[in-house]
């Protein structure tokens, strides 16, 4: 059988065909590892803005987002979501934007 080159139907030598390969990229992600987003108290933030902030980042009901605003403030922080590490990031950033302070702490 013989492969004729389609945009001016010239037979293909064996030469002239290229190979092509996929190649399949493994990005490293901590998917196992769980941490946790923790929010510290602060004197800025309102609890009606930090409920808000729960509710739209971190997709909370408001009932959960009015109990960790009212822990945070009482003992001075919380965890708020625990998830792997490449989850978390976004979120963090998402409230960190927001005004709010929060770091993520890795399980050991």
């Amino acid at each position: 059988m013989q492969t004729f080159n389609e945009s001016i139907l010239e037979p293909i030598s064996s030469t002239q065909v290229e190979e092509l390969e996929d190649v399949l990229v493994e990005e490293k992600t901590d998917t196992g590892t769980h941490a946790h987003l923790i929010v510290h108290n602060d004197e800025v933030n309102t609890f009606d803005w930090v409920i808000k902030c729960f509710i739209d980042i971190l997709s909370h009901t408001n009932e959960q987002s009015e109990q960790l605003s009212l822990i945070i403030h009482y003992k001075g922080k919380a965890n708020v979501k625990t998830a792997p590490f490449d989850v978390l990031k976004p979120l963090k950033e998402g409230l960190v934007d927001r005004g709010l302070s929060a770091v993520i702490e890795r399980e050991d």
